[in-house]
Order: structure tokens, then sequence, then C-alpha cells
């Protein structure tokens, strides 16, 4: 069975969605939608769905559907994130809202979901229920993850039980529902595809959380980003919510002092927000959390049924 790379999964996803029908009239509704798709990223969760079925069929043009409709859904929560965020840029690119305004934008997105929609259920009819159903709780549980998100804005008691609740609903749950889709497509076992969903939902917390980390001690090189940008804006990340709770009381009342201050330097916030991560040790602790997901997640891997060769494939792809 021919196995394929993630750059050939990646090109394979690209080139389909190039080739959607976005020119038709109205433009005003379809050009934010091509654009959206325009902005690139690394197309991950379809190229998950893609290697999930290429772990047990070859013929992966059967599913482009489906992986540029998960990819269409996405780009549909990160069009009304932008929107929600007033932010201004994405990947370098003004945001949707900033080009057509924000009515367009919302009506832009709300159609990108009946596309997604429209493009998941373009399978066969043994098929249909099992994705619809999967892909429909998946949808409900990033709005959940996303509501809870919104709340811990407000409260300063936020746990870290509940940040990876969070994080579970509004990050892992569509790398999951990814694998678990594209193993059903591919007539895969049960117990195998509930295997790579649970393996999925566990990279997908360790990526959060790395991505917090990273946050804070990154190399912005490598990052792509500037560091301390969670920190800058008071989000409630696992780094914030541990130190929180781990700070002594002197600590915590400076901690507590950057969060309220209105008026401050950036680059001094930032740096001694970072002192405070590390006299807590929260550095430690979240790198700790990582590594054992990872090995929880590679530990569920190993129990699908997979020959050797598409096992390390799969390890290889996912650990990189």
């Amino acid at each position: 069975m021919k196995s394929y790379t993630a750059s050939q999964l990646l090109n394979k996803i690209n080139a389909y969605l190039e080739q959607m029908p976005y020119s038709r009239p109205p433009q005003g509704l379809y050009a934010p939608i091509s654009y959206e798709l325009s902005l690139g990223g690394k197309r991950i969760r379809p190229v998950l769905m893609l290697m999930a079925y290429n772990l047990y069929k070859e013929d992966i043009d059967t599913i482009l559907p489906q992986a540029a409709g998960l990819e269409t859904y996405h780009n549909h929560t990160l069009l009304h994130d932008d929107l929600m965020d007033k932010a201004d840029m994405r990947r370098n690119k003004q945001t949707v809202h900033k080009v057509w305004g924000e009515n367009a934008a919302i009506l832009s997105g709300d159609a990108m979901l009946i596309l997604a929609y429209r493009l998941m259920a373009d399978c066969a009819s043994d098929k249909l229920k099992k994705v619809l159903d999967l892909f429909t709780e998946t949808t409900m549980e990033i709005c959940e993850g996303q509501q809870r998100d919104m709340e811990f804005e407000t409260r300063m008691d936020v746990t870290v039980d509940e940040y990876i609740e969070m994080i579970r609903l509004k990050t892992s749950v569509l790398l999951a529902a990814a694998l678990k889709i594209g193993a059903l497509m591919a007539d895969a076992p049960e117990a195998e595809a509930d295997k790579l969903y649970e393996f999925g939902v566990k990279m997908g917390l360790a990526f959060q959380l790395q991505d917090d980390y990273l946050d804070v001690y990154g190399n912005p090189e490598v990052f792509g980003k500037n560091v301390g940008g969670d920190i800058l804006c008071n989000k409630k990340t696992y780094m914030l919510i541990t130190a929180l709770e781990l700070a002594d009381d002197n600590q915590r009342q400076e901690l507590t002092r950057w969060l309220t201050a209105a008026d401050y330097v950036p680059a001094e916030k930032i740096s001694a927000v970072t002192r405070l991560y590390n006299e807590v040790g929260v550095d430690k602790r979240c790198q700790a959390i990582v590594e054992d997901l990872y090995k929880q997640g590679l530990a569920i891997l190993d129990g699908v049924a997979l020959r050797p060769k598409e096992n390390r494939n799969c390890r290889t792809l996912f650990v990189a």
C-alpha cells in the first residue's frame, strides 16, 4: 500500500482548496471566503485526516471533500475569532473584517460553516451518519470551549483542571475528530478509530500547552511571533493560572499588580511576570506535563494495529 508523506498530503489539500468554486456571485460573500482560505497555514487538521485514512487505504482523493470541509470549518472559526478579538492582522495580512467590514465577515463566516457541512456530507451513505454526528458534536464542543475561554477573561479563580478542559474543547477535539473521521472513512475498526481520537486529544493538549510555554520562553525567530503576547493581554494560560496557584503572598501581590496595571512598559511587564514564573517553577511544570501527554499519546498509538512502517510514519509526523 502506498504511504504518502506529510508534504504530499499538504500539496493534495492545497490543490483541492485552490480549485474550490468561490468565483461565483455575489463576490461580496465569496471573496472573503477565498481570501481567508488563501492565508495558508500548516493545514494540520486536513493533513491529519488524510494521514489517518492513509493508515488503512491509499485512495486518499476519496476523502478530499471531507478534508477540505474540516479546513473550511477551521478557517470559519478563525474568521469569527478575529472579529470577536478585533484583530487587525492574521499571518501578516489584514483580517477579513478589516478588508470587507464586520457585517460581511459575519455573513461570510456563516457561509463557510454551511459550506463545511456540505463538503463533509459528500460521502458514502453508509458513513454519512457517523461522520456528521462526530463533526456536529465537535463543532458544538468548540463553541463550548470558546465560551469558557471568554468567561475566563473576567475570572481570577480559574483552575488548571478548568483550563485543561477548555483547551480540550477549543483545540484538541478538532484534531481528534480529524483523525477519527479519516479512520472511519477508511473502514477502520471502531476501536482503532476511537484510539486515534484519544491520541489526537492528548497531542492537542500537548500542542496547546507547548504553545503557552513558547509564548513566554520561545525564540521569536523560531516561534514565528514575538514572545510575551499572552502576558501583555493577561490571557488565562496554564502559565498564569499555575503561577497564581503556586505564588506566595508577596509573589501573588506583585503578579496581581501587573495584571491590574493600566499603564506600563510592555518589556518591563513581560520581564517581571517571566521572572515570577521562573521563581515558582511554572516553566518546569509545564514542560513536565507536555512530556507526559506526549508519552500518553504515543502509548495510545502503540495500541493501534498498524504495520511497523505506518506506525513509524504516524509517530514521526505527529511528534515532529
